[in-house]
């Protein structure tokens, strides 16, 4: 059994995780994938790991994840765990082949490397994901940069590009096995390639794909920087295949807690960015990650956050009320009070619902291919989830009229 938290890249790593498990004969294992992105999220983790214990009494627990690569002592002080394994570790076959029944020899209780010791990306490629719909493929892990409030690059290592060939191989597999819809995932998207031969940038890589693999119906991209959007990438904006709906990596809507975050764009960028992709594309739709609370954060700084919703479009908003990560410079900032940090968070949430909700609204009366990832729920080409009445074919994409809204979703006869 696996538990994911977090991340698309972690959804694609418990994946691998499943077959290197099955490959090495484990079977009374449950495994947590954990999240560091927060304290909320460790917090979480630990809380699975505690009922998980309780619902399986005789199993063995095996934690990793991002969580247990940063902080492995603290997941194995814990009574119900029995075993923590890093991030490179996770996609080693020996670190499953030492928790098969029949391994002779030791095994380690910790089995966590030094993450930033790792220089590539073991490919896995993986041929279906339990589901006829989404799959995601990994394309990177790691990151090079340094924004002061994320621990994640101690968790994940240095920025490590999975090469061209073998992305493309995996896609035409999945595709093969009736997927109609792949997400490419990883860490930091956009600084795919940097590591590799001749410094490939991310938009010839979707060029590639939608080229190399004709019968692929829809491709996604999970998160990117727009900074660091190459031309090429713009360019495969304008393909049908390449879905119009963007989330970008924004934390922040003000010039100063931009620059205090460490991050490479200021406010004009985005916005800049969001009009370009949008010239190209009329009908992209972007979500975003915005932080609410920062240390040292004023009212008028939160305003300019609050604002970016409407100067930058955003439909789809995901709200991260600021906590500490220790080992963070952001942690040792003068932080805010926890009610201020709620109060502003709760207004941000507020203005993405409501343009959510003017989003969903535009979209009565209208007709849509729905991907169907359940019987009677499925997403539009913008990522909104709509409702059927009745049952559709699991993995098939139907045209859709749309009817009206039904709280946070579209709904079709």
């Amino acid at each position: 059994m696996f538990s994911t938290f977090g991340c698309r890249l972690n959804a694609w790593e418990t994946e691998a995780m499943k077959r290197l498990a099955a490959r090495a004969g484990v079977q009374d294992a449950v495994v947590v994938n954990s999240c560091a992105v927060t304290a909320e999220a460790v917090r979480k983790a630990r809380q699975d790991i505690r009922r998980l214990r309780r619902r399986h009494p005789g199993a063995r627990i095996v934690v990793t994840g991002c969580a247990a690569q940063t902080d492995p002592d603290g997941f194995a002080a814990m009574a119900e765990v029995d075993h923590v394994l890093g991030n490179a570790e996770k996609l080693d076959p020996e670190a499953w082949a030492r928790l098969a029944p029949d391994f002779t020899g030791t095994t380690e209780r910790v089995r966590v490397g030094d993450i930033m010791s790792v220089r590539d990306v073991a490919p896995h490629l993986i041929d279906g994901f339990g589901s006829r719909a989404r799959a995601f493929v990994q394309i990177q892990t790691g990151c090079d940069h340094r924004c002061t409030f994320c621990i994640i690059p101690y968790g994940r290592g240095n920025s490590r590009s999975v090469p061209a060939g073998v992305v493309v191989e995996q896609l035409r597999r999945l595709v093969g096995a009736g997927h109609q819809e792949v997400v490419l995932t990883g860490v930091d998207l956009t600084s795919w390639g940097a590591d590799l031969p001749g410094a490939p940038r991310l938009g010839g890589l979707v060029q590639q794909c939608l080229r190399l693999v004709p019968d692929l119906a829809r491709l996604r991209l999970s998160s990117i920087d727009s900074i660091e959007a190459d031309p090429a990438l713009m360019e495969a904006l304008a393909d049908p295949r390449l879905m119009p709906h963007l989330h970008l990596s924004l934390q922040s809507g003000d010039d100063l807690i931009l620059k205090r975050m460490k991050r490479r764009h200021g406010r004009d960028d985005a916005i800049r960015f969001c009009a370009e992709a949008r010239r190209i594309r009329p009908d992209i739709v972007f979500g975003a990650d915005i932080i609410a609370g920062f240390p040292t954060e004023t009212e008028a700084a939160f305003e300019n956050s609050q604002r970016l919703v409407a100067e930058c479009g955003l439909t789809w908003l995901h709200v991260f009320p600021y906590s500490p990560r220790p080992g963070t410079p952001a942690a040792r900032m003068p932080q805010l009070d926890g009610a201020t940090i709620r109060d502003r968070a709760a207004r941000l949430r507020a203005a993405g619902d409501a343009a959510r909700r003017r989003f969903l609204a535009g979209e009565a009366g209208q007709t849509r291919p729905v991907l169907m990832e359940t019987p009677r729920l499925g997403r539009t080409p913008h990522f909104a989830e709509v409702a059927f009445s009745s049952d559709r074919p699991e993995g098939a994409t139907v045209a859709a009229r749309i009817l009206g809204v039904e709280g946070s979703r579209l709904r079709a006869a």
